[in-house]
């Protein structure tokens, strides 16, 4: 079950663009690789949904992309300050899969650390804008990494389980080449359970809500 505790912040930590926020994680359980938390910097009226991205003993990890007024406050908090954390919430991937691929983009790459420890560090596929966005990769064991103007799907190989993140154009582009990949999405959330319909999308023609139906879903 997903609790709501007021946390301390143990590091914060720069890789490349962004940061690893690591906070002592009291009673609150890291959940399915996948499932996300939502994160409320102090002064902040609405919180953000942050992908599990590590779960060391006593702690919850996250890799933030500093790009808004939420995920700026999250990144400028400083060891000892605290914040509220909620989750485990939502879906996350499935981990019975004999020939897993692990395949990211950009900040899409925050939930694959965690992933790649649940699956015993299988072959991992990232993809980054630049070389330092691409400082990044050292979280993700056993990564081949790609760098703009070349693309993951360009150097994607067959005959693997695919559990994929990043930007909608990536999932798209996955999704074409594998159909049986698993596909961690991104929307806009408020609550993260399912309340204020701000995450809805068309899933198979029918509009749901991303935080209860996902965010990981079946590329098909």
């Amino acid at each position: 079950m997903p609790k709501r505790e007021l946390r301390s912040v143990l590091a914060n930590e720069r890789v490349g663009p962004y940061t690893l926020l690591r906070v002592d994680r009291g009673e609150i359980e890291p959940g399915i690789p996948g499932q996300f938390f939502m994160l409320e910097a102090p002064g902040r009226l609405l919180p953000r949904p942050m992908s599990l991205c590590a779960a060391p003993s006593g702690e919850l990890a996250f890799l933030i992309d500093p790009i808004g007024p939420g995920t700026r406050a999250l990144c400028s908090l400083a060891v000892g300050d605290r914040l509220h954390v909620f989750g485990p919430l939502g879906n996350g991937f499935r981990l019975d899969v004999t020939r897993p691929l692990l395949v990211g983009g950009g900040i899409g790459i925050a939930p694959l650390p965690y992933l790649s420890e649940a699956l015993g560090c299988p072959p991992a596929l990232l993809g980054f804008r630049s070389d330092w966005h691409a400082e990044a990769a050292a979280l993700v064991p056993n990564a081949e990494v790609v760098v703009e103007p070349n693309y993951v799907t360009e150097a994607l190989p067959s005959g693997f389980d695919v559990l994929a993140c990043g930007p909608e154009p990536m999932l798209d582009a996955v999704r074409a080449l594998e159909p049986n990949a698993q596909l961690a999405w991104e929307a806009p959330m408020a609550c993260g359970y399912g309340a204020c319909y701000g995450c809805v999308v068309e899933v198979a023609g029918r509009l749901e809500r991303l935080c209860v139906k996902g965010p990981v879903l079946a590329a098909a």
